[in-house]
């Protein structure tokens, strides 16, 4: 009997496990199936593809030479471009990612992917891209590059036309990208004519490789700042400094009058506290109110049409005054703008209306804010940095990172490996 009981769970085991194998023989087939169906269609591929980070994009590039084709086809890398995001910013060249739970890795160490002998600074951020010129020297002997940090590719901008006394009068270098348009990119150079104040506008064309005198041109005093540029919508925005600000249509080259939240404000060369674009909306952020116990902020956008601004966010900073005290300079006048320590580096819009928020720098901290719930964390720390923790940056030492696969051609361009 006991035998008997023996064979019988001897028999049932070997059934059990030749149904498991057979089970697991089907998974497997069904498996490899499902990978050789995925595989053989591009569009159920590029659907996955689009949902992984862009470190795994460029590192699947080398599984095969179809996908690298497929990865590095336009197709995908405009498709890629629309869902891709700002994981942080660039403050002096080091950066600051903006999640500090889901931290990315920084896209590079060192701005060192050309040999400059005077070192390489950042000038600009325009959608992925970024304008970069020598650290040191004087403006006519600086060179320009175009930078991709995602994708690690480079182009050296040739000089502009008109030799040293062109070079040496340059006021102004911007970067035109938009990263699901045209994989091309255009540099826009304004640099004034002694004594006149005539000031003239060249632009150089990646698809070219060349560049062209604008037909454009504006009197200005000599000295009229031209700082800040931010692109948007084939248009070139400058930071107002004055009551009469300009901008510059790019697909018509035509020079046109920005309208100003408050005019008082621009007479005497102020600046406001920030002015940039985030998805598509131009900001501009004025102090509305402040006082021994309040400071308050107005973020202004502007209308499509460009006949003004409204103001889109009344931002109250009293919960973070009360969290820092140290935002607070206690040897200057309540009154004075100089009162409260900080600086606001960035605007970011976030996919829905409640995800938006600023970055703001304290002393010792770089706070992100949230206008809509007003609340706020920590996520840098700059106590150990002490070159940049206390004082003033400046906008021209900060610039947001996007991610972008774009790849751009020219004459001198470069890849880094």
């Amino acid at each position: 009997m006991v035998n008997t009981r023996a064979k019988l769970q001897k028999i049932h085991n070997t059934t059990k496990l030749c149904f498991s194998e057979a089970a697991m023989a089907d998974s497997d087939h069904l498996a490899t199936q499902s990978g050789a169906l995925i595989g053989s269609n591009d569009d159920l591929l590029i659907q996955i593809l689009l949902r992984l980070p862009v470190t795994s994009v460029l590192r699947f590039r080398s599984v095969s030479k179809h996908w690298q084709s497929l990865l590095s086809h336009q197709h995908f890398t405009l498709l890629y471009n629309k869902v891709s995001i700002s994981p942080g910013l660039f403050v002096s060249n080091l950066y600051i990612p903006f999640d500090v739970q889901n931290q990315s890795p920084p896209p590079f160490r060192n701005l060192d992917f050309y040999p400059d002998i005077c070192g390489i600074r950042i000038v600009q951020s325009c959608n992925g891209l970024l304008l970069c010129c020598s650290k040191r020297g004087h403006e006519r002997v600086r060179k320009y590059y175009v930078f991709n940090p995602t994708t690690k590719q480079f182009a050296l901008i040739p000089s502009v036309p008109g030799g040293m006394d062109v070079r040496k009068t340059i006021r102004f270098m911007g970067l035109a990208f938009h990263q699901t348009g045209c994989v091309h990119y255009k540099v826009v150079c304004i640099h004034v004519v002694k004594p006149d104040g005539l000031f003239k506008i060249q632009i150089y064309s990646s698809d070219t490789g060349k560049w062209k005198i604008s037909d454009q041109s504006f009197y200005a005093p000599y000295y009229t700042p031209l700082r800040y540029g931010v692109f948007l919508n084939q248009t070139i925005y400058w930071a107002p400094s004055c009551v009469n600000p300009l901008y510059f249509k790019l697909d018509t080259q035509e020079l046109k009058s920005l309208p100003l939240p408050s005019v008082e404000v621009y007479g005497d060369g102020g600046m406001p506290l920030y002015f940039g674009e985030s998805r598509g909306h131009l900001h501009l952020v004025e102090r509305a109110d402040w006082g021994e116990t309040h400071l308050h902020l107005n973020v202004y956008e502007l209308l499509n049409d460009h006949s003004g601004w409204f103001l889109k966010y009344a931002v109250e900073l009293d919960e973070l005054l009360n969290a820092y005290p140290e935002m607070i300079n206690s040897y200057q006048d309540p009154s004075s703008p100089r009162y409260y320590e900080f600086e606001l580096f960035d605007v970011v819009r976030g996919e829905e209306e409640d995800e938006t928020f600023m970055v703001i720098k304290i002393p010792g901290k770089i706070i992100r804010y949230n206008v809509v719930y007003k609340s706020f964390k920590q996520i840098f720390d700059l106590s150990h940095l002490l070159d940049i923790s206390y004082g003033r940056i400046g906008h021209s030492d900060v610039h947001r990172y996007i991610e972008n696969l774009a790849s751009f051609f020219s004459n001198k361009s470069c890849q880094l490996l």
